[in-house]
């Protein structure tokens, strides 16, 4: 009996804990500005995380990454991860930027890779950008009969 309560106890003291903690990260971001669900950052790095499937058949997982690499300089790209083997594993690499919270994302680059009897592939690319813009990355990825898509925040790049 003393062991359940120990256990019990522990539970709750874990589960206030986990509640407590997604509380201040909710609070954190909700004072950013955002647009089409991309937070707008000053962060040196985003990466975004594939969530349409959780997980099917083939695809396991997504992710697209952008980094600031300098004043007008980022890393763009994205991978793509399948559960097993499959004949085809796709990424698409989409590189968008805005000016504020009001603005749409406007087209920077596009590019796609493909890798045949595979379970991943990945692409990336150095670009070279026109600063005082938000910059973010949206990838398709793809694996067998499986699609998904995954876009991260958008990062702030200054003049060079």
């Amino acid at each position: 009996m003393k062991r359940r309560i120990i256990s019990v106890c522990c539970a709750v003291v874990m589960i206030m804990g986990l509640t407590i903690t997604a509380g201040f990260q909710t609070n954190a971001t909700e004072s950013q500005p955002i647009n089409n669900h991309s937070y707008l950052t000053h962060e040196t790095e985003s990466t975004g995380i594939a969530t349409s499937i959780t997980r099917g058949a083939d695809l396991q997982t997504g992710y697209s990454k952008i980094v600031r690499l300098g004043p007008g300089v980022i890393y763009a790209g994205g991978t793509t991860i399948a559960q097993h083997e499959v004949e085809s594993v796709k990424v698409g690499v989409m590189v968008e930027r805005a000016k504020d919270e009001n603005d749409t994302w406007h087209y920077v680059d596009t590019w796609q890779k493909e890798n045949e009897n595979a379970i991943s592939v990945s692409s990336n690319k150095r670009i070279e950008v026109e600063g005082d813009w938000y910059y973010r990355v949206r990838c398709v990825h793809s694996a067998g009969n499986d699609m998904s898509s995954s876009y991260t925040n958008g990062i702030y790049i200054e003049e060079p």
